[in-house]
């Protein structure tokens, strides 16, 4: 078993029965919520199924952390190979909406990755902006609590009844990725990183949100507590062999699906490529390979 796999399977244990008592703490179900020990690896397993198969590609989102000329080259080599696409904030700060917007109409589906976190008033108004831009998916912080993410939540609704079209999937950060146990508790957080996410996540199903975002190697313990209709996004995902770069908590693509993810963040292995089609291929095709 690989460094990710044994950490993910870990995360299923110990870290998932941990968070019957997270959940009984902000008011969440602990009845049937949380498998134990001895069966999350198994209940983990059977919620990926949905996810794993011969539209495994399609689970691939390339970031796109780069200037707008740059974005569109990527977008020109990557058409009818990618499914989705992701504009965070560097790319959202400089383009705007517009490109959101431009690379829907070249057939993507596009995350909007802006980590939105402030008072409710203004994450309901930006939630609802973000969705009439066109966005498949976006997120907020988990950490911004129960009322900011259920604004969140009614801003991306209420757009969508002015006639913007379907409601996008609306997910919640729990721990980045790039953060360690050590870079936790710098911030003051004193339970243990995986616990950490798991109580987040407790909170977002709470707030009514569709999922996640976390670590491939709490994507296991993630599944087992959320069950198998809700988003998991794991960026953090790297082919094996690749640089991690500013990533701490990672896995391969195979590892990540297989441990519970719904989605696949991968940007600089791609992006980074002399041929980032090929890269995209490549990444694919080890995801048909199980491997």
């Amino acid at each position: 078993m690989s460094e990710g796999r044994a950490a993910g399977a870990a995360a299923g244990g110990a870290a998932a029965t941990a968070a019957a008592g997270e959940a009984a703490a902000i008011g969440g179900p602990t009845v049937g919520a949380v498998a134990t020990t001895g069966t999350a690896a198994a209940a983990g397993a059977a919620a990926t199924s949905a996810f794993w198969g011969p539209d495994a590609a399609q689970r691939i989102i390339v970031a796109l952390d780069c200037p707008p000329d740059e974005a569109r080259l990527f977008a020109h080599q990557l058409a009818g190979r990618a499914h989705w696409l992701k504009v965070g904030m560097t790319l959202y700060y400089e383009a705007g909406p517009a490109i959101v917007r431009e690379f829907k109409e070249q057939g993507f589906k596009v995350f909007v990755d802006l980590k939105l976190h402030d008072i409710p008033h203004q994450v309901r108004g930006a939630a609802a902006s973000v969705v009439r831009a066109g966005a498949d998916l976006l997120t907020v912080h988990a950490a911004g609590g129960l009322a900011m993410m259920q604004a969140a939540a009614e801003g991306a609704r209420f757009a969508c009844e002015d006639g913007e079209g379907t409601r996008p999937l609306v997910v919640a950060i729990t721990v980045l990725t790039s953060m360690d146990a050590a870079s936790l508790a710098q911030t003051g957080v004193a339970r243990p990183l995986d616990e950490q996410a798991l109580a987040l996540a407790l909170l977002a199903r709470q707030a009514g949100l569709d999922g996640v975002v976390s670590s491939p190697q709490e994507a296991q313990a993630l599944r087992t507590l959320l069950g198998p209709a809700a988003a998991i996004v794991t960026p953090g995902v790297r082919p094996a062999g690749s640089a991690l770069d500013d990533q701490s908590r990672t896995a391969t693509p195979a590892e990540a699906l297989r441990a519970g993810a719904s989605h696949l963040v991968i940007g600089r292995p791609i992006t980074a490529a002399t041929d980032p089609a090929a890269a995209f291929e490549a990444i694919a095709a080890s995801l048909h390979a199980g491997h």
